[in-house]
């Protein structure tokens, strides 16, 4: 097990071997800070990890048989294609879970889905009298009486528009496990010890009522993978849950659904769960090659650690694989401020500037980079880093060739 002693190590490792002072760009090198505490190597051992000769889609390893019967079953619902009489729309974005989360199975086809908004006096308005912040770009058609329900379409007076690339899935179930006291932790330490301190997004839990820290969504702006399974049930394919039983208004025109042909609520709970089982006990992707110690080294010294935390650790879980694990999913699961690479739009805590801590494990499994997939590198990406990701850039910009293509080589085997 891992005590909460360790824990508390862990966690300050993880944000503190990034570079905390500014550094020259053309010789970087670890902070030699003896302040900075070191996770002790009896740690390592609880170290969650898919097993060699893993694939992604796979389960966690060592789980029971009662649990990988839930995967199983979470993992057909994942792969269906939903009709109409069976509460597909009216409008939607895709029928099935698995057409944005396959290549590989539980990753990201680099699907982009559409925000909108209108941004006017420095007020952020999603404009969900007219469909927004989420537009939906798929629609059942014509119904039985006659009515024909089209896709929505970015109305004219939207002035923010955004692209957002669909997240990979694999691992959430340990994501999911950890305590928010630890994620309010790491942020003051980030707060306290870097320049790029994050900010837990407090967000009401719909299933709960509680307020929990978001971690799920690009911009963390949902607590807990069930009800993260549930807003995608309505939201991506329109089907309606206990949770969310009211449908989407086709471009804000809720006199539409006069015309819906499911009207009542379109699951009972039982798709819902059985989706986030599958998300809960899907394993974390299996590293790629390359993984190199000089590599590891740059990325902490040139600051990417300070966001991209390496590792984190589950709290209890009567799911033994999930029980006070220590995970690597180079995240912090935090909101910072990426300037120009903010996407403009208003959720909850998150700032049209501010953007989750994107996980970069599995990064050579992913087609596209960043939320909107305007990076086809992994360079690329980095250079497009801005506000708090700015000076880890320039670190990066400053590195000789060698030294690039040797932290290149490390991300690109997580």
């Amino acid at each position: 097990m891992v005590s909460s002693s360790k824990v508390f190590l862990l966690l300050c490792a993880g944000i503190l071997f990034g570079a905390c002072e500014e550094q020259p760009t053309t010789e970087v090198s670890a902070p030699t800070d003896e302040s900075v505490p070191i996770v002790p190597d009896e740690v390592t051992p609880d170290l969650q990890r898919a097993p060699q000769g893993a694939t992604l889609g796979d389960p966690l390893p060592r789980l029971n048989a009662a649990d990988l019967a839930k995967f199983t079953a979470g993992q057909t619902v994942f792969t269906e294609v939903e009709e109409a009489d069976e509460g597909l729309g009216p409008v939607f974005n895709e029928a099935s879970c698995a057409t944005c989360h396959t290549a590989p199975v539980g990753g990201t086809t680099g699907r982009l889905e559409t925000r909108f908004g209108r941004r006017a006096n420095g007020v952020f308005d999603p404009l969900a009298n007219l469909g927004g912040s989420l537009l939906q770009d798929h629609a059942i058609g014509a119904v039985a009486d006659g009515f024909v329900y089209v896709p929505e379409k970015v109305p004219g007076t939207a002035n923010v528009v955004a692209s957002r690339m669909t997240t990979p899935l694999f691992g959430l179930g340990l994501v999911d496990a950890v305590p928010d006291a630890e994620l309010l932790g790491l942020a003051r330490l980030e707060n306290r010890y870097t320049r790029t301190g994050g900010t837990p997004s407090m967000v009401k839990d719909i299933g709960t009522g509680e307020m929990r820290v978001g971690r799920f969504g690009w911009k963390a702006q949902v607590a807990r993978l069930h009800t993260f399974s549930g807003d995608a049930y309505l939201n991506e394919m329109g089907v309606t849950s206990p949770d969310f039983p009211n449908e989407n208004c086709p471009q804000g025109d809720c006199a539409a659904l006069a015309h819906n042909p499911a009207p009542g609520l379109n699951d009972d709970g039982g798709d819902v769960e059985k989706f986030t089982d599958f998300m809960t006990l899907l394993a974390p992707p299996p590293q790629g090659s390359g993984k190199n110690q000089a590599g590891e080294s740059l990325f902490q010294a040139t600051g990417c650690a300070g966001c991209h935390t390496p590792r984190l650790a589950t709290g209890p879980s009567p799911i033994a694989a999930l029980d006070r694990k220590v995970f690597e999913p180079f995240s912090d699961f935090l909101l910072h401020d990426m300037g120009r690479l903010g996407d403009g739009i208003v959720q909850g805590d998150a700032t049209g500037r501010l953007m989750r801590t994107a996980p970069l494990w599995g990064l050579h499994t992913r087609p596209l980079f960043l939320h909107d997939g305007r990076a086809t590198t992994i360079q690329a990406a980095i250079l497009a880093h801005d506000g708090q990701g700015r000076s880890a850039r320039d670190r990066f910009v400053g590195l000789s060739s060698e030294k690039k293509q040797a932290l290149l080589a490390y991300l690109n085997s997580l």
